[in-house]
């Protein structure tokens, strides 16, 4: 075929085999789909040199969609734990996986995980920037930078995070407005140290169409980082956030342009009254583009159990127009998580998701629950275990009292249990 990216394939009727994927999944029209991917609204991840992907469309009518964090560190460099953590977020069934790999082989890493991940893959250039080039960050050219993000391209992932709109206003914004927790984005404060140690605008939003066009060529999504995301509550929705929003609206039309598919990266810790009203204005200020938040975070008082506040973050976002959700773990703030953190944080964020979808009215969403409260009503725990979202982890806490229990009913009621007794006078 003559087209060149998903979103192009879309304006000009053509029905790929991706879409027909996602279509197989999703409860929206054949039609809408296509409508909403020439828009921008939909977008599918999908880089052409990604051969084991199982692709999954993110966006407007779509079901909220997770992605998981991993990656090794100069402190903790152990691919093959990582690799396992990739093996478990597949089968617990996540959407789409990030390596954020910053010391060792990170490009043998990458191509390792496009050999066996049909989850879509995403990673940040400007980390492997460093890891590739050494941590003399103001030395790296345009040069150097732009090579890793083609080297990206070239093995597969489907998407990137680029920070492109962190430029020189975002700066001055950032430098009259007095934060807590400054710059909490990695790929942000690598860029912000490069521009202010060399005097010069970012190179992403410089050069933006160069980008561009490399992402064209692998039809590579473009996920607009959020630099400046707040780092806590006291940060959030303030002027530097909305200000590089707004950049990222303009760079959102630039892509669409070209028929780039773009993607809007948000908070991050956000007051819980507050997180509509960040749903809105991304939605509002980006044209309707897919929203990918972490979190969001609702207090910043639970380290250790921040797979909580962001699920409850989360299920708000989804429910007020997120289209993707970060999993964030219990580790978060504190240590590169375990393979236990990467699960607690996977189920947190797909009861999130599901409890998004249900609010946004996505059609069947609910027939799971309703399903599981037909085997609640009869104590079918064989089907109640079926239809958990953690199933291993339900029998593992129903057979640890099975030999104290006098009969169908969990011990907590026991004989004195309202279906059990309901069922019977029936």
């Amino acid at each position: 075929m003559s087209y060149m990216t998903q979103m192009e394939a879309a304006r000009k009727g053509i029905f790929t085999k991706e879409m027909e994927i996602v279509l197989k999944e999703e409860s929206i029209s054949k039609k809408d789909l296509m409508e909403k991917m020439a828009q921008g609204k939909i977008v599918i991840p999908a880089n052409k040199n990604h051969k084991s992907l199982s692709p999954k469309g993110i966006g407007e009518g779509l079901k909220t969609k997770i992605n998981v964090n991993l990656g090794v560190s100069e402190d903790c460099c152990d691919q093959e734990l990582e690799l396992e953590k990739v093996m478990n977020s597949i089968k617990l069934g996540a959407d789409a996986i990030m390596d954020l790999s910053t010391f060792g082989d990170t490009r043998g890493f990458r191509r390792k995980l496009a050999d066996m991940s049909p989850a879509a893959l995403g990673t940040v250039p400007m980390y492997d920037a460093v890891a590739k080039y050494g941590k003399d960050i103001a030395s790296m050219t345009v040069e150097d930078l732009f090579k890793v993000v083609e080297e990206h391209c070239e093995d597969g992932m489907d998407f990137l995070t680029i920070h492109a709109g962190l430029n020189l206003t975002c700066v001055e914004r950032l430098q009259k407005n007095n934060r807590l927790t400054k710059i909490v984005s990695r790929g942000g404060s690598i860029l912000y140290e490069w521009m202010i140690k060399n005097n010069k605008e970012n190179p992403f939003y410089e050069h933006y169409d160069r980008l561009l066009d490399i992402c064209r060529k692998y039809d590579v999504t473009l996920s607009l980082g959020d630099g400046l995301r707040p780092g806590s509550l006291k940060d959030a929705t303030d002027a530097p956030q909305i200000q590089e929003l707004i950049i990222l609206g303009e760079l959102t039309k630039a892509a669409w342009e070209k028929d780039v598919q773009v993607m809007i990266e948000g908070p991050g810790h956000v007051p819980l009254n507050e997180i509509a009203t960040n749903m809105q204005l991304e939605k509002k200020l980006c044209h309707g583009a897919p929203f990918y938040v972490l979190g969001p975070i609702v207090t910043d008082i639970a380290p250790g159990y921040d797979h909580i506040t962001s699920a409850i973050g989360g299920a708000i976002a989804a429910s007020n127009g997120a289209d993707f959700l970060c999993y964030v773990t219990p580790a978060e703030h504190l240590r590169l998580p375990t393979a236990e953190d990467v699960k607690e944080g996977i189920i947190a964020s797909k009861i999130a998701a599901h409890v998004g979808d249900i609010a946004k009215g996505i059609k069947g969403a609910i027939d799971w629950d309703h399903a599981m409260s037909e085997a609640r009503g009869t104590l079918n725990w064989q089907k109640m275990f079926d239809l958990c979202i953690d199933r291993e982890k339900a029998i593992e806490y129903r057979r640890s009292v099975i030999e104290s229990s006098k009969g169908e009913a969990c011990t907590m009621c026991g004989d004195l249990c309202p279906i059990k007794r309901c069922n019977e006078i029936a």
